[in-house]
């Protein structure tokens, strides 16, 4: 089956331009971008000249929330391997690969050790072979230096990338904030914030050894995004992400123990995050995702130090990050380079872009729609946000998959 999708204004690779263009789709795949050709026996989907972008590729959340990531514009997301149970077997693997299917792709992430433990490499090799296209650390660094090595060497053999969380163990403890005035007045445990620069120096030596792909899911400190600035410059293999939390929020956010604040990595301070938003504008990070951790109350309405991290981030994934673009920070093109083509090629699939031969899964977006974050009416299956009641702009008007409405 053909189909038109016309009076598109698609965001094309390369190009900051968003002219009326259409988009043909032949099965589930782009055919062809551009004036068109004849069309008489296709159907036609007019797309009322809105802007037109890859679907988000969402890469680390830890659980599928398909109502949450349709809102959100999300048609793929990566499926940590902290899951109940840990996803260190190919039957895992293949369990969670076919949530959410057809109308969204999980893609799960092979957990590197058995039980997440970092003490015994899992099966990768057969975790491969059942569909896993990365690996992952989970919420949890290796401290072993030997393991991860090991680790690191195994998948570069496999040509599978290493997706790692970065802070050290030692250094970080059982902390629940970042080092500094905030903690200190509110008397929390903390740890300082070159915990995670120290952990990311010994994940890049070990990336000069093994020559493998490591992607650090969350950078959010300026000392360790220096690093990666400098092992990018050198050529080395390495990428790195973060989330809109860290981004516009700091660790003052967690003033009055507010608990749907409590993140991991824990939120930094002022210079961190400005130089966060720096990094985003020179390049240095690659990928902005989620983090998507829906928590119910019984998970967040607990005093600070015994509430679990995490936020549910897929709703408000697009609209904040349209900021960006709004402060001139990004281009619009760059905005779904982070959100779209750069997680779906750290995935290995073709995703991400609006060109032929790619995957078509698109949104139509009003960039300049208003609404207000509202913690009780998300779409997610718990509403802890760090954002509620937060004015912002930008929704997704309709979602396709595969050329398929949803």
């Amino acid at each position: 089956m053909k189909t038109v999708f016309s009076n598109a204004r698609p965001i094309l690779p390369g190009s900051d331009l968003l002219e009326t263009q259409s988009i043909y789709v032949e099965g589930d795949k782009i055919s062809q971008v551009g004036d068109a050709s004849d069309s008489s026996d296709s159907i036609i989907v007019d797309c009322g000249n809105a802007i037109t972008a890859p679907g988000i590729v969402d890469l680390g959340v830890f659980a599928i929330d398909k109502p949450a990531f349709h809102f959100g514009g999300i048609t793929r997301a990566a499926l940590m391997p902290d899951q109940s149970p840990v996803l260190d077997l190919p039957a895992m693997i293949k369990h969670n690969a076919t949530e959410g299917k057809p109308d969204l792709w999980s893609h799960p992430l092979a957990a590197a050790t058995k039980g997440l433990a970092g003490k015994e490499l899992a099966e990768i090799g057969l975790m491969k072979q059942a569909g896993a296209r990365s690996v992952s650390t989970g919420r949890r660094w290796i401290s072993d230096s030997g393991i991860m090595l090991r680790l690191l060497q195994y998948c570069k053999a496999l040509d599978m990338p290493v997706i790692v969380h970065s802070e050290d163990g030692g250094l970080a403890g059982n902390a629940v904030a970042t080092s500094g005035e905030t903690a200190t007045r509110l008397g929390l445990s903390s740890a300082p914030a070159s915990a995670e620069a120290l952990s990311i120096a010994r994940d890049i030596a070990l990336v000069h050894e093994s020559g493998a792909h490591v992607h650090f899911r969350q950078v959010t400190t300026k000392q360790a995004l220096d690093l990666v600035r400098e092992a990018k410059a050198e050529g080395l293999p390495v990428t790195c992400g973060i989330t809109p939390a860290h981004l516009f929020l700091s660790d003052i956010a967690v003033s009055d123990f507010k608990t749907f604040a409590k993140l991991s990595p824990p939120l930094r301070c002022e210079d961190d995050r400005q130089a966060c938003l720096a990094a985003i504008k020179d390049g240095t990070i690659d990928v902005i995702s989620s983090g998507h951790d829906p928590r119910g109350p019984e998970d967040k309405r607990l005093p600070f130090a015994e509430a679990q991290s995490g936020m549910a981030g897929a709703e408000t994934l697009l609209a904040l990050s349209l900021n960006l673009v709004r402060d001139e920070t990004i281009s619009m093109n760059r905005l779904f380079q982070l959100l779209s083509e750069s997680p779906a090629k750290i995935l290995g699939v073709k995703a991400g872009k609006i060109a032929p031969g790619y995957e078509a899964d698109f949104i139509l977006i009003d960039p300049d729609a208003p609404w207000q974050v509202d913690a009780r009416k998300m779409a997610a299956s718990a509403g802890n946000t760090p954002f509620d009641k937060l004015p912002v702009q930008g929704r997704v008007k309709a979602i396709y998959k595969g050329g398929k409405a949803l």
